[in-house]
């Protein structure tokens, strides 16, 4: 018989055999000493000793009902790895979406994986998600995690193996995740965990299968997942990573481009070494010493016009990354894209019971800081070296509810920042929630510092409180919350750009669910209102929000919103009415259109005065084939006085093409370029009526995992103003990175 024929018979024969087991309240996972190549064919013997589930629920948009594919997992462990296969069945396989990307970006694409709490608390999980290619995406989830960037975070990254294959079937996939990569309990006997097995079926709508149900009106999702015993006598590793990197680069510059020439900076070569040691079941350490902390590639563009506070920029280093939930807290207390340039760096990370721990300390060569205030930011970078160490603590009790504390201290030469506080979340049921964090600072600058930037002289303190309740129920939704940050609060080792005032808000919607013979899947209505003061009880701000939301055919999405807002600003109190809206689409295969935007009203904040702006931000992402991808994202804007006279166009597009040539390597072109128009004749200060900011990046890179990696690069940025003659080279720079990863 032909190889492939035999392997889609025994993937059938298994699929068949196990339905039987399928969502068993706890299931048992068998140990084996067989070997399993991870190639993405379910055809070892050691398979048919796997425990066989099926994952028989569609949980989105469907609510519980039958999947509408059939997709079976198998699970087993060797003492050393945990093994997971999946067969997934699907009747037009030549529907699969599956493109060769780099890892943690296939999120569009078809793929399976499993969802894994090894303390099986319901507070923090590990989610290990592969595409029919073996495209690698791997996620934390934390229960505690709230904001604008939910509870799942795809920063971290584990070395696991992975492999898939499309047949006539469907697909198959295969998962290696060695036991060292998860942190669980140590001790004799059987380990019970808690597990989700999950499937993205993307067509018209996408479709979400598990072998556990899901009750919509818990907003726990951990909570609700099945468990596994076995793992037996088995002991985490005390596994020592080592990763010794080597960096070389070029970089020329311009002191003052157009009159300056490029001045070469020479050629600068460094070894560095990145350490991670599991020195007890309970605690893991981090060394970096003489690093390579920099990011490779470039950040996405953001529009920075008429625009008063600080931009956020997520941090991408590694070392930063391990661990990094560990130090979460309401309020961003510790952000570690503030530690700009470290010699050395040391962390500590551990869970022992329902005890969580982290600290962090740093040799910083460089001094970030950002001055926040209640109508602007401001920040600057001091060429003088500061001593970084954080350290969190936070103890578990009931389900998901925890409280905790957190300590910040950066110090250097004539400054100093020390903050620190204590934080609760209480959840009181499975729709009911309650967070609260209370924080305390002291900071000094240096005398010069504190007169350029108009700060305090001296040492000086500040506080900020936040409390919040949040309901979630199948239906019916909302949120309250009150925060308040006095004038001198600060938080250096976090990341706080608005202070010396307080806001109360109130949230609360409801949501409606189309059955499955709806062309629609969710239609949502949203009211928002919040209300705030300075910090000597002066009016602020009042916004009147109402949100209509609806998702359909073809992936798509679309939301609009009407504001109604009065705000402060220099004295004047404006009010201002406005209209937002998103649309998002997918119209075929590896096609995803995206557009956004807003017009209405709008404070031009450099005069002071109102104005009428309309903003367009679209945005492709396309597969054009298996290996080629597009991405643009662009932001027009424009801004104009209510009599009609221009005050500014402006348009950010960043736009990047990669080709991949397998799942471990790429080469990426990337292009941003920011343009902005000003019409100096209605601005109260001078103003350049025409600037201009153009960046190229090509970066080849090849990865055996995440710390196994090879890049080069080049980079180049070009300025034009009104005191330059066209676009002129303001740098230039080439780089390496090479890292090797050691297990021993």
């Amino acid at each position: 018989m032909p190889v492939a024929p035999f392997r889609t018979v025994f993937t059938l024969f298994l699929t068949a055999f196990y339905c039987a087991f399928a969502n068993a309240d706890l299931v048992d996972l068998p140990r084996t000493d067989g070997e399993i190549i991870v190639d993405g064919h379910l055809d070892e013997d050691v398979w048919g000793d796997a425990a066989g589930i099926e994952l028989v629920y569609e949980t989105k948009p469907g609510e519980n009902i039958p999947a509408r594919v059939k997709t079976v997992a198998f699970l087993i462990e060797d003492g050393i790895n945990l093994y997971v296969g999946f067969a997934a069945s699907d009747p037009d396989p030549s529907a699969i979406r599956a493109y060769l990307r780099d890892r943690d970006t296939a999120y569009d694409d078809d793929y399976v994986g499993i969802i894994i709490d090894t303390y099986n608390d319901g507070r923090r999980g590990v989610e290990f998600l592969s595409t029919p290619l073996g495209v690698q995406m791997d996620v934390t989830i934390d229960e505690a995690r709230r904001g604008d960037f939910g509870k799942e975070d795809d920063s971290w990254d584990a070395i696991w193996d992975s492999a898939g294959q499309i047949n006539a079937d469907g697909y198959t996939v295969e998962m290696k995740i060695p036991l060292t990569q998860l942190r669980f309990p140590a001790g004799e006997g059987l380990k019970t965990w808690g597990f989700d097995l999950y499937r993205s079926y993307p067509r018209e709508k996408k479709f979400q299968s598990s072998n556990n149900a899901k009750e919509r009106g818990n907003n726990c999702y951990l909570c609700q997942i099945g468990e596994l015993s076995g793992l037996k006598d088995v002991e985490p590793g005390r596994d020592l990573e080592v990763v010794p990197t080597l960096t070389a680069s070029q970089s020329d510059s311009a002191e003052e481009p157009g009159i300056d020439p490029l001045v070469s900076g020479g050629t600068e070569v460094e070894a560095g070494l990145s350490v991670r040691w599991g020195i007890t079941p309970d605690l893991t350490a981090n060394l970096a010493i003489n690093p390579d902390f920099s990011q490779v590639e470039a950040d996405a563009s953001q529009l920075d016009v008429n625009n008063r506070f600080e931009l956020f920029f997520p941090e991408k280093r590694p070392f930063f990354l391990e661990g990094a939930d560990y130090f979460t807290t309401p309020i961003t207390a510790v952000f570690t894209r503030t530690i700009a340039s470290p010699d050395v760096g040391v962390k500590l990370t551990g869970k022992r019971g329902d005890h969580t721990f982290g600290v962090l300390f740093a040799e910083d060569a460089l001094t970030n800081l950002l001055f926040p205030g209640a109508f602007e930011s401001d920040s600057t970078t001091l060429e003088q070296s500061n001593s970084v160490l954080i350290g969190r603590y936070s103890r578990g009790f009931g389900e998901t509810s925890s409280i905790g504390g957190v300590l910040t201290v950066r110090d250097g030469d004539g400054y100093h920042n020390y903050v620190g506080g204590f934080d609760a979340r209480w959840k009181i049921n499975d729709q009911h929630t309650l967070s609260a964090q209370y924080l305390e600072s002291e900071t000094e600058y240096p005398v010069d510092t504190a007169m350029e930037f108009e700060q305090p002289n001296g040492a000086f303190d500040g506080k900020a409180t936040m409390a919040s309740y949040e309901f979630d129920s199948r239906n019916w939704f909302g949120n309250a919350g009150y925060s308040k940050q006095s004038e001198g609060f600060r938080v250096d080792s976090g990341f706080k750009s608005r202070v010396g005032d307080e806001l109360l808000y109130v949230n609360g919607g409801r949501v409606w669910h189309g059955d499955d013979g709806s062309w629609w899947s969710t239609i949502s209505l949203v009211a928002e209102y919040d209300n705030g003061h300075l910090e000597d009880g002066t009016f602020r701000e009042e916004d009147k929000v109402l949100r209509f939301g609806i998702e359909g055919p073809m992936q798509s999405e679309a939301h609009v919103a009407f504001r109604a807002r009065s705000e402060l600003e220099n004295g004047v109190l404006f009010d201002i009415e406005r209209v937002g809206f998103f649309a998002e689409m997918t119209p075929r295969r590896g096609l995803t259109l995206m557009i956004g935007g807003r017009f209405g009203d709008e404070i031009d904040y450099d005069n002071t005065r109102l104005g009428f702006q309309k903003v367009l931000e679209p945005s492709v992402n396309w597969n054009i084939n298996r290996n080629l991808l597009l991405r643009v994202q662009s932001i027009f804007a424009s801004l104009d006085t209510q009599e009609g006279e221009k005050i500014f166009d402006a348009a950010v597009i960043d736009a990047r093409i990669t080709w991949q040539f397998n799942v471990r390597s790429f080469l990426r072109m990337t292009l941003q370029q920011s343009k902005t128009s000003k019409n100096p004749d209605v601005y109260i200060d001078p103003v350049d009526a025409e600037s201009q900011d153009i960046g190229r990046q090509l970066l080849y890179s090849y990865k055996i995992n995440p710390q196994t990696v090879f890049f080069l690069g080049y980079s180049d940025q070009y300025l034009d103003d009104d005191n330059l003659n066209g676009l002129t080279v303001s740098d230039r720079s080439l780089f390496m990175k090479i890292g090797y990863a050691w297990n021993l």
